[in-house]
Protein backbone atom coordinates (compact mmCIF):
# COMPACT_ATOMS: atom_id res chain seq x y z
CA UNK A 1 0.00 0.00 0.00
CA UNK A 2 1.23 3.46 -0.66
CA UNK A 3 1.94 4.88 2.25
CA UNK A 4 1.51 8.69 2.66
CA UNK A 5 1.81 11.88 5.71
CA UNK A 6 -2.16 13.44 5.66
CA UNK A 7 -1.94 17.21 6.77
CA UNK A 8 -5.27 17.56 8.70
CA UNK A 9 -5.22 21.51 9.52
CA UNK A 10 -1.93 21.93 11.76
CA UNK A 11 -1.53 18.56 12.46
CA UNK A 12 0.46 15.88 9.67
CA UNK A 13 0.22 11.95 10.33
CA UNK A 14 3.12 9.47 10.06
CA UNK A 15 1.06 7.99 7.44
CA UNK A 16 -2.54 7.33 5.77
CA UNK A 17 -3.20 4.39 8.19
CA UNK A 18 -6.09 5.62 10.81
CA UNK A 19 -7.47 3.69 13.15
CA UNK A 20 -11.39 3.53 13.35
CA UNK A 21 -13.50 4.64 16.56
CA UNK A 22 -14.91 1.56 17.68
CA UNK A 23 -17.43 1.50 20.56
CA UNK A 24 -16.21 -0.57 23.52
CA UNK A 25 -12.90 -1.45 22.01
CA UNK A 26 -10.82 1.99 21.11
CA UNK A 27 -9.33 2.17 24.53
CA UNK A 28 -5.87 3.86 24.87
CA UNK A 29 -4.71 0.49 25.50
CA UNK A 30 -5.42 -1.11 21.93
CA UNK A 31 -4.66 2.69 20.54
CA UNK A 32 -1.40 2.58 21.97
CA UNK A 33 -0.95 -1.32 20.31
CA UNK A 34 -2.48 -0.28 16.87
CA UNK A 35 0.09 2.59 16.75
CA UNK A 36 3.03 0.50 17.68
CA UNK A 37 2.18 -1.29 14.61
CA UNK A 38 1.93 1.10 12.25
CA UNK A 39 -1.54 3.17 12.24
CA UNK A 40 -1.19 6.75 11.49
CA UNK A 41 -3.95 8.39 13.51
CA UNK A 42 -6.30 6.45 15.98
CA UNK A 43 -9.71 7.43 17.33
CA UNK A 44 -11.02 7.30 20.57
CA UNK A 45 -14.34 5.32 21.17
CA UNK A 46 -17.50 7.66 20.44
CA UNK A 47 -18.10 10.14 23.27
CA UNK A 48 -21.10 11.56 24.04
CA UNK A 49 -21.11 15.46 24.32
CA UNK A 50 -24.27 15.57 26.91
CA UNK A 51 -21.95 12.84 28.85
CA UNK A 52 -19.00 15.70 29.05
CA UNK A 53 -21.37 18.52 29.88
CA UNK A 54 -23.04 16.94 32.87
CA UNK A 55 -19.76 15.01 33.66
CA UNK A 56 -20.00 11.81 33.16
CA UNK A 57 -17.66 9.38 34.84
CA UNK A 58 -17.60 6.68 32.11
CA UNK A 59 -17.13 9.79 29.55
CA UNK A 60 -14.20 10.57 31.34
CA UNK A 61 -12.77 6.67 31.19
CA UNK A 62 -13.14 6.12 27.47
CA UNK A 63 -10.90 9.88 27.23
CA UNK A 64 -7.87 8.45 28.90
CA UNK A 65 -4.79 9.44 27.30
CA UNK A 66 -0.92 10.20 28.09
CA UNK A 67 1.22 12.56 26.36
CA UNK A 68 2.96 10.12 24.07
CA UNK A 69 -0.38 9.36 22.31
CA UNK A 70 0.00 12.79 20.80
CA UNK A 71 -1.58 13.43 17.92
CA UNK A 72 -4.79 11.59 18.61
CA UNK A 73 -8.40 12.67 17.60
CA UNK A 74 -11.00 12.23 19.91
CA UNK A 75 -14.63 11.52 18.38
CA UNK A 76 -18.21 12.80 19.91
CA UNK A 77 -21.18 12.72 19.02
CA UNK A 78 -24.57 14.65 19.60
CA UNK A 79 -26.92 17.08 17.83
CA UNK A 80 -27.00 20.05 19.50
CA UNK A 81 -24.49 22.36 18.34
CA UNK A 82 -23.96 24.59 21.35
CA UNK A 83 -23.63 21.41 23.27
CA UNK A 84 -21.32 19.82 20.59
CA UNK A 85 -18.78 22.80 20.58
CA UNK A 86 -18.90 23.30 24.83
CA UNK A 87 -17.79 19.52 24.33
CA UNK A 88 -14.98 20.51 22.57
CA UNK A 89 -14.23 23.27 24.81
CA UNK A 90 -14.21 20.87 27.92
CA UNK A 91 -11.14 20.22 29.49
CA UNK A 92 -11.21 16.45 29.14
CA UNK A 93 -10.82 17.08 25.42
CA UNK A 94 -7.70 19.20 26.10
CA UNK A 95 -5.24 16.21 25.00
CA UNK A 96 -6.99 15.85 21.66
CA UNK A 97 -5.88 18.40 19.11
CA UNK A 98 -8.83 16.59 16.80
CA UNK A 99 -12.33 16.18 17.63
CA UNK A 100 -14.10 13.94 15.09
CA UNK A 101 -18.07 14.34 14.64
CA UNK A 102 -19.63 11.55 14.37
CA UNK A 103 -22.40 11.63 11.60
CA UNK A 104 -22.48 7.77 10.25
CA UNK A 105 -23.48 5.89 13.95
CA UNK A 106 -26.12 3.20 12.66
CA UNK A 107 -27.55 1.96 16.33
CA UNK A 108 -31.19 2.85 16.54
CA UNK A 109 -30.86 4.31 19.80
CA UNK A 110 -28.81 7.14 18.68
CA UNK A 111 -30.50 7.42 15.37
CA UNK A 112 -33.42 8.16 17.01
CA UNK A 113 -32.36 10.70 18.95
CA UNK A 114 -31.32 12.68 16.32
CA UNK A 115 -27.74 12.05 16.10
CA UNK A 116 -24.95 10.05 14.37
CA UNK A 117 -26.28 8.94 10.33
CA UNK A 118 -29.44 10.72 11.44
CA UNK A 119 -27.62 13.86 11.29
CA UNK A 120 -27.29 12.44 7.19
CA UNK A 121 -31.18 13.55 6.56
CA UNK A 122 -30.33 17.20 8.22
CA UNK A 123 -27.75 18.44 6.65
CA UNK A 124 -28.07 22.15 7.98
CA UNK A 125 -28.12 20.96 11.27
CA UNK A 126 -25.40 18.86 10.48
CA UNK A 127 -23.26 22.32 9.32
CA UNK A 128 -24.34 24.31 12.34
CA UNK A 129 -22.50 21.87 14.44
CA UNK A 130 -19.54 21.52 12.12
CA UNK A 131 -19.14 25.41 12.08
CA UNK A 132 -20.06 25.81 16.01
CA UNK A 133 -17.04 22.84 16.85
CA UNK A 134 -14.65 24.76 14.76
CA UNK A 135 -15.25 28.31 16.86
CA UNK A 136 -13.82 26.02 19.76
CA UNK A 137 -10.56 26.15 17.80
CA UNK A 138 -9.78 22.14 17.75
CA UNK A 139 -9.22 20.91 14.33
CA UNK A 140 -12.75 19.57 13.34
CA UNK A 141 -13.49 16.39 11.12
CA UNK A 142 -16.33 14.37 10.02
CA UNK A 143 -16.78 10.81 9.83
CA UNK A 144 -20.69 9.54 7.79
CA UNK A 145 -22.00 7.45 5.20
CA UNK A 146 -23.00 7.75 1.90
CA UNK A 147 -26.69 8.46 3.09
CA UNK A 148 -29.64 6.48 5.23
CA UNK A 149 -30.79 4.61 2.43
CA UNK A 150 -29.70 3.39 -1.20
CA UNK A 151 -32.56 6.17 -2.63
CA UNK A 152 -30.77 8.79 -0.41
CA UNK A 153 -27.47 8.96 -1.42
CA UNK A 154 -25.85 12.39 -0.22
CA UNK A 155 -22.43 11.58 -0.17
CA UNK A 156 -20.99 14.64 -2.57
CA UNK A 157 -23.37 17.20 -1.60
CA UNK A 158 -22.63 16.04 2.18
CA UNK A 159 -19.13 16.43 1.97
CA UNK A 160 -19.23 19.35 0.13
CA UNK A 161 -21.09 21.03 2.89
CA UNK A 162 -19.64 19.83 5.44
CA UNK A 163 -16.01 21.23 4.17
CA UNK A 164 -18.10 24.88 3.77
CA UNK A 165 -18.63 24.63 7.63
CA UNK A 166 -14.94 24.09 8.30
CA UNK A 167 -14.39 20.82 8.22
CA UNK A 168 -10.61 19.94 7.83
CA UNK A 169 -10.85 16.48 6.90
CA UNK A 170 -13.48 13.83 6.08
CA UNK A 171 -14.12 9.69 6.70
CA UNK A 172 -16.27 8.08 4.47
CA UNK A 173 -17.72 4.58 5.11
CA UNK A 174 -18.78 3.50 2.07
CA UNK A 175 -22.18 1.80 3.24
CA UNK A 176 -25.86 3.16 3.78
CA UNK A 177 -27.16 3.42 7.59
CA UNK A 178 -29.40 0.43 6.66
CA UNK A 179 -26.47 -2.18 5.67
CA UNK A 180 -24.94 -1.17 9.14
CA UNK A 181 -21.72 -3.23 9.27
CA UNK A 182 -22.27 -5.27 5.90
CA UNK A 183 -22.70 -5.23 2.20
CA UNK A 184 -20.73 -4.27 -0.69
CA UNK A 185 -18.86 -0.84 -0.26
CA UNK A 186 -19.93 1.68 -2.59
CA UNK A 187 -16.88 2.87 -4.23
CA UNK A 188 -18.18 4.87 -6.55
CA UNK A 189 -19.62 7.02 -3.48
CA UNK A 190 -16.23 7.43 -1.66
CA UNK A 191 -14.72 8.91 -4.86
CA UNK A 192 -17.83 11.34 -5.32
CA UNK A 193 -16.83 13.23 -2.00
CA UNK A 194 -13.16 12.79 -2.71
CA UNK A 195 -14.13 14.92 -6.26
CA UNK A 196 -16.56 17.02 -4.09
CA UNK A 197 -13.94 18.41 -2.03
CA UNK A 198 -10.19 19.58 -1.85
CA UNK A 199 -9.76 19.01 2.04
CA UNK A 200 -8.44 15.00 2.92
CA UNK A 201 -11.23 12.29 2.16
CA UNK A 202 -10.06 9.08 4.27
CA UNK A 203 -12.47 5.67 3.08
CA UNK A 204 -13.54 3.44 5.41
CA UNK A 205 -15.35 -0.42 5.17
CA UNK A 206 -14.31 -3.45 3.86
CA UNK A 207 -10.79 -3.63 3.86
CA UNK A 208 -9.07 -7.16 6.11
CA UNK A 209 -5.98 -7.21 3.61
CA UNK A 210 -3.48 -5.59 2.11
CA UNK A 211 -5.06 -6.23 -1.14
CA UNK A 212 -8.94 -4.98 -0.31
CA UNK A 213 -7.38 -1.54 1.10
CA UNK A 214 -4.84 -0.92 -1.88
CA UNK A 215 -8.20 -1.62 -4.17
CA UNK A 216 -10.18 0.98 -1.64
CA UNK A 217 -7.53 3.94 -2.36
CA UNK A 218 -7.31 2.89 -6.42
CA UNK A 219 -11.22 3.18 -6.94
CA UNK A 220 -11.76 5.73 -4.87
CA UNK A 221 -8.34 8.08 -5.03
CA UNK A 222 -8.83 8.91 -1.39
CA UNK A 223 -6.30 10.03 0.92
CA UNK A 224 -6.06 7.14 3.07
CA UNK A 225 -7.83 4.00 4.28
CA UNK A 226 -9.27 3.70 7.73
CA UNK A 227 -9.46 0.57 9.45
CA UNK A 228 -11.93 -0.94 11.66
CA UNK A 229 -13.13 -4.43 12.51
CA UNK A 230 -10.10 -5.89 11.01
CA UNK A 231 -8.39 -3.90 13.68
CA UNK A 232 -10.45 -6.34 16.33
CA UNK A 233 -9.59 -9.54 15.01
CA UNK A 234 -6.22 -9.05 14.06
CA UNK A 235 -4.19 -5.63 15.07
CA UNK A 236 -1.10 -6.67 13.32
CA UNK A 237 -3.24 -5.88 9.72
CA UNK A 238 -0.89 -2.37 10.16
CA UNK A 239 1.89 -4.35 9.95
CA UNK A 240 1.18 -5.81 6.86
CA UNK A 241 0.35 -2.48 5.73
CA UNK A 242 2.94 -0.72 6.42
CA UNK A 243 5.46 -3.47 5.83
CA UNK A 244 6.69 -3.81 9.21
CA UNK A 245 7.39 -7.61 10.46
CA UNK A 246 4.51 -9.09 12.39
CA UNK A 247 5.48 -10.10 15.89
CA UNK A 248 3.78 -13.25 18.01
CA UNK A 249 0.52 -13.29 18.73
CA UNK A 250 0.71 -14.53 22.42
CA UNK A 251 3.24 -11.31 23.27
CA UNK A 252 0.78 -8.64 21.33
CA UNK A 253 -1.80 -9.99 23.82
CA UNK A 254 0.42 -10.05 27.18
CA UNK A 255 1.63 -6.84 26.16
CA UNK A 256 -1.93 -5.56 25.50
CA UNK A 257 -3.44 -6.99 28.96
CA UNK A 258 -0.31 -5.45 30.81
CA UNK A 259 -0.99 -2.08 29.31
CA UNK A 260 -5.44 -2.50 29.94
CA UNK A 261 -4.41 -3.48 33.87
CA UNK A 262 -2.30 -0.08 34.35
CA UNK A 263 -5.56 2.13 33.64
CA UNK A 264 -8.16 -0.52 34.07
CA UNK A 265 -9.44 -1.99 37.17
CA UNK A 266 -8.88 -5.82 37.50
CA UNK A 267 -12.63 -6.53 36.64
CA UNK A 268 -12.37 -4.25 33.54
CA UNK A 269 -9.09 -6.06 32.21
CA UNK A 270 -10.69 -9.36 32.67
CA UNK A 271 -13.99 -8.53 30.63
CA UNK A 272 -12.31 -6.59 27.91
CA UNK A 273 -8.99 -9.20 27.23
CA UNK A 274 -11.74 -11.97 27.19
CA UNK A 275 -13.16 -10.42 24.32
CA UNK A 276 -10.39 -9.66 22.43
CA UNK A 277 -9.01 -13.07 22.79
CA UNK A 278 -12.36 -14.42 21.52
CA UNK A 279 -11.35 -11.77 18.28
CA UNK A 280 -7.98 -13.37 17.79
CA UNK A 281 -8.97 -16.96 18.01
CA UNK A 282 -11.30 -16.65 15.37
CA UNK A 283 -10.69 -19.38 12.48
CA UNK A 284 -8.04 -21.60 14.53
CA UNK A 285 -8.34 -24.97 15.51
CA UNK A 286 -9.80 -25.47 19.12
CA UNK A 287 -11.38 -22.24 19.00
CA UNK A 288 -14.91 -23.00 20.73
CA UNK A 289 -13.31 -24.89 23.43
CA UNK A 290 -10.94 -22.14 24.26
CA UNK A 291 -13.52 -19.40 24.16
CA UNK A 292 -15.98 -21.14 26.99
CA UNK A 293 -12.82 -21.58 29.21
CA UNK A 294 -11.85 -18.28 28.27
CA UNK A 295 -15.15 -16.61 29.57
CA UNK A 296 -14.86 -18.71 32.64
CA UNK A 297 -11.72 -17.36 33.64
CA UNK A 298 -12.64 -14.47 36.65
CA UNK A 299 -9.21 -12.50 36.68
CA UNK A 300 -6.83 -11.38 34.27
CA UNK A 301 -4.45 -13.74 35.61
CA UNK A 302 -6.64 -16.44 34.36
CA UNK A 303 -7.30 -15.21 31.19
CA UNK A 304 -3.63 -14.79 30.43
CA UNK A 305 -3.24 -18.09 31.39
CA UNK A 306 -5.42 -19.98 29.24
CA UNK A 307 -4.26 -17.57 26.33
CA UNK A 308 -0.45 -18.62 26.77
CA UNK A 309 -1.72 -22.33 26.89
CA UNK A 310 -3.41 -21.72 23.58
CA UNK A 311 -0.59 -19.87 22.05
CA UNK A 312 2.05 -21.37 23.96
Amino acid sequence: MRLTPVTIGSITTKNNLFLAPLAGYTNYPMRKLCASFGAGLCFTEMVSAKGLKYGSENTKELLYTTNDEFPCAAQIFGSEPDVMRAACEHTALEPFPIVDINMGCPVPKIYKNGEGSALLENIPLAEKIVSECVKSGKIITVKFRTGVSADKLVTAEFAKRMEGAGASLLTVHGRTRDKMYSGEVAFDEIAKAKSAVKIPVIANGGVFSVQEADELLKKTGADGVMIARAALYDPMIFCDLTGKERGSKREMFETQLKETRKVFDERFTTVFMRKMAAFYCKGERGAAAFKERLFQAKTPDEVLSIVEEMWS
